[in-house]
């Protein structure tokens, strides 16, 4: 059984912070071939497509394509903000192992 991924609190309200609801954006989350270690996620502001899942909060959305969201399965969105930089992360329990930034996993 998949279970959808969570959004913390923090990544809703960056999204707010930035606007992005009210440009009438979502953040999408997906899942490409590639990277270092295999896969790597692409995290972006986008339009909403017919066939995504939704999850919403605060006012905003972020969203998951059907292809993603098994490898996105009990994951956590989040938004971290460090001396190295600020950016949305994805704490993945499926992912076996990781690349040194963060965006790319191997399952």
């Amino acid at each position: 059984m998949t279970l959808p991924p969570k959004v913390t609190e923090r990544a809703f309200e960056r999204l707010a912070e930035i606007g992005a609801g009210a440009q009438g954006k979502v953040l999408r989350v997906a899942v490409e071939g590639g990277g270092c270690s295999g896969f790597q996620y692409e995290i972006k502001l986008d339009d909403a497509e017919a066939d995504d899942l939704v999850l919403e909060g605060a006012g905003e959305k972020v969203v998951v394509d059907s292809v993603s969201l098994p490898f996105l399965s009990n994951a956590v969105i989040d938004f971290t903000d460090e001396i190295i930089g600020a950016r949305f992360v994805i704490d993945n329990p499926n992912a076996t192992a990781s690349c040194g930034c963060g965006t790319s996993f191997s399952m």
